[in-house]
């Protein structure tokens, strides 16, 4: 219709005189007619002398478009000076009991060169297709001109035109301003739609609820929320009475939000105003909840739209699915499943990438891998998310070849792979040590649409640093940082994890730094991450300064920074340093893991403090700990040295019952032991028996069986055990030291 009417066009002719800096002749005309307040006339009805053509010249132009006589020069002559705009609004008038004539001239006005349509023009044009019910063409005016870059009106006095144009087109009902409304709303232009609502109230003209509906889930949906609360608030205040679908939306935008007492308090109220909540509602509201946690809520809910007659739908199956994964109530979600299915409700793609996800997050890839199949073999196609969710535990778990099978599936079935898809692929492959593949799959991304996150880029890092390639790690890190991206904690972490590694401790101070200069807060990993390397440089003044400051600065030290600690002090001797804050740790009610008791079981034995060595051993186990072999080779060690020998076997042969297995470390101990006892027969049992066990012994364990055959002048088992090194192709510790003194 609008094609045949010949368009709505828009221009400005160079030819005319320009005035107040660029604009149009008419441009003074126009404004004025722009900025008519209520109850100012518009301008096409003013009789001023010579401003506008006789009623009979009117009349006249009014049958040659009727008669479609678009080349007659009378026509032409309404375009001849600067008043055309005033004129097109009278011939429309004129033309309102036609209405189709009125469209087909106001589109053929709008298409002569140097014309543009006001305000005015596009509000009686409005007014009379809409009086006709030409209800599309009318939108289509109106959508013209809210877009419109000539006239550039503001909502207020479109309303206001629109208002007083009402009474010249024989329009008495407000559907023209409820479309206003919707153009503005379907447009995108919220902000202008709901400035729209305020100023139609203020003249008590209301959109219809549909619209205002319509505007409150735009406004909701685009992150408008303070709009959309206020908005609802006004509606209610109008007398307009919410329907399920207005309270729907603002529940959901409520619970969305984490409101969920304003959320709940609606609920009630749309209840007690006799407007029954459906499945929207309650899926809304079971979300909502279930994200918080509060899971018999949750359950509570279920039950009642069951016993209002509401059924479940596989949205409210999959919120409640995902809320109890959430919650580890294993049990419980495999209840829900059973009950979906009795209710036959069947599982979307969401409901099975929920439990894919879950399973793979807990590491159980392989029954993952069975919802996946099923999924398939009901028919259903995997996403996206689905893939990610697989290729990510695939990787965690050390499946990397699984990981490449499944995108290669997600190429073969044309799912285009996301950033966290890469970023899982990226990780998994330097974890695997294939850094050069992850390299690859970086360039791919970079020549890429795909837009590189932190987690990419710090997966990239950490996995050049793994590579003892601190070179690269360090020049990804400052193009990040060139590109304008600034680094995340996450980044910032592994950066300062990687340099400590390498040993490059003053390089790892500096980023420190960089992140206090940024008012970036260390976390407590980068703390620990530090405080180790300050205690492996034997810089234990300023690892216990690092310390005190990430207390100060309210940061929790977590039991891996207590276990650093411990470990770093009993390795400098300061032992009873080491006890008072592995005791400070249970004060704050943080439980000691295997590694902080091994390590300060370990200082206790090598600064003979065996009693309290022994005790804290037995503590560990007693708090269902499962001591390492660390643990048993240490407190072994510790006896062995002061000559118990049958605690020493006894602790041995509970290793051995648990299944752990001796070391090279534990085998030597055991030797020295026997040896500096004087029970030569039984080291060399002992000998035999790590050999048999898998376990070859170094120039130590030779040198100290040497050591005691020679000072009990046996000479055939030195002999013996020098051919036995020889054929081992080993050589003396004690011939290495000689040889180096030789030397110097």
């Amino acid at each position: 219709m609008l094609a045949r009417a010949g368009g709505l066009r828009t221009g400005v002719n160079p030819a005319v005189p320009l005035l107040f800096g660029g604009k149009p002749a008419c441009a003074l005309l126009v404004r004025l007619s722009r900025f008519v307040c209520p109850n100012q006339r518009p301008l096409c009805t003013q009789s001023t002398a010579g401003t506008g053509p006789e009623d009979s010249d009117v009349e006249a132009i009014r049958k040659l478009v009727v008669q479609d006589r678009w080349d007659d020069p009378r026509i032409a002559s309404l375009f001849a000076s600067s008043l055309a705009p005033i004129r097109v609004s009278r011939v429309l008038v004129k033309l309102k009991a036609d209405p189709l004539s009125a469209f087909k001239f106001f589109g053929w006005a709008g298409k002569q060169r140097g014309f543009h349509h006001t305000t005015e023009s596009y509000c009686i044009a409005a007014h009379i297709l809409f009086s006709a019910r030409m209800y599309f063409q009318a939108r289509e005016v109106l959508m013209e001109l809210v877009s419109s870059k000539q006239v550039l009106p503001d909502t207020e006095n479109v309303v206001a035109m629109l208002r007083a144009t009402c009474g010249l087109c024989g329009s008495h009902g407000n559907g023209v301003f409820d479309s206003l409304f919707g153009v503005l709303t379907d447009l995108g232009r919220l902000e202008e739609a709901n400035e729209c609502f305020y100023i139609m109230r203020a003249f008590r003209i209301l959109p219809k609820l549909r619209s205002c509906n319509n505007l409150l889930q735009r406004l909701a949906k685009s992150g408008k929320g303070k709009l959309s609360r206020k908005l609802f608030d006004y509606m209610r205040k109008s007398n307009m009475v919410p329907t399920v679908f207005t309270y729907n939306i603002m529940i959901d935008l409520m619970c969305k939000d984490g409101d969920l007492k304003t959320a709940v308090k609606l609920f009630l109220q749309m209840k007690e105003a006799g407007c029954s909540p459906d499945v929207v509602t309650y899926n809304s509201l079971i979300d909502g909840h279930g994200k918080f946690g509060e899971l018999d809520e949750v359950e509570r809910l279920f039950e009642e739209m069951k016993g209002v007659g509401c059924h479940p739908d596989v949205i409210t199956f999959n919120a409640i699915i995902n809320c109890f994964y959430r919650s580890r109530q294993f049990q419980k979600v495999f209840g829900f499943l059973r009950e979906m299915k009795r209710v036959d409700v069947k599982p979307n793609v969401v409901t099975y990438t929920i439990l894919i996800d879950s399973f793979c997050k807990e590491g159980m890839v392989k029954e993952a891998i069975k919802f996946f199949m099923d999924m398939k073999l009901r028919g259903l196609r995997p996403n996206v998310f689905t893939y990610t969710a697989l290729v990510d535990g695939s990787c965690k778990v050390g499946n990397l070849d699984q990981a490449l099978l499944l995108v290669g599936e997600m190429v073969d079935e044309e799912i285009e792979l996301n950033v966290v898809t890469y970023t899982a692929l990226v990780d998994g492959l330097c974890k695997e040590g294939k850094v050069e593949e992850a390299e690859e799959v970086y360039r791919v991304i970079k020549n890429s649409d795909i837009d590189a996150n932190q987690k990419l880029y710090t997966a990239m890092i950490h996995g050049y640093f793994t590579s003892k390639n601190t070179e690269k790690a360090m020049r990804l890190f400052n193009e990040i940082k060139e590109k304008g991206t600034m680094p995340d904690l996450s980044m910032y972490g592994a950066v300062i994890w990687g340099l400590c590694d390498a040993g490059k401790l003053s390089e790892a101070e500096n980023i420190f730094r960089e992140m206090e200069i940024h008012d970036l807060k260390p976390n407590h990993v980068i703390y620990t991450t530090l405080m180790d390397a300050y205690f492996k440089a034997r810089k234990s003044s300023e690892a216990l300064s690092l310390l005190y400051k990430m207390l100060d600065s309210s940061s929790l030290a977590s039991v891996v920074t207590y276990c650093a600690l411990v470990d770093g002090l009993c390795k400098e001797g300061s032992v009873s340093e080491a006890t008072y804050h592995f005791n400070k740790m249970r004060e704050l009610g943080l439980h000691p893991n295997v590694l902080a008791y091994t390590a300060l079981i370990d200082g206790l034995c090598k600064t003979g403090c065996l009693g309290e060595a022994t005790n804290f051993f037995e503590e560990m186990v007693e708090n269902g700990l499962v001591p390492d072999r660390v643990a048993y080779t240490s407190l072994m060690d510790g006896n062995l040295k002061v000559g118990n020998l049958q605690e020493a076997f006894a602790l041995r042969n509970r290793m051995e019952e648990n299944g752990i297995k001796l070391d090279l470390h534990a085998y030597t101990s055991l030797i020295w032991g026997l040896c500096n006892s004087g029970q030569m027969q039984r080291a060399r049992d002992v000998l035999s028996e790590m050999i048999e066990n898998g376990v070859f012994p170094d120039g130590i364990v030779y040198d100290c069986l040497i050591s005691k055959y020679s000072e009990l002048e046996n000479m055939d088992e030195v002999l013996k055990l020098k051919d036995e090194m020889k054929i081992g192709g080993l050589v003396s510790a004690t011939t290495v030291n000689d040889a180096k003194l030789e030397q110097s």
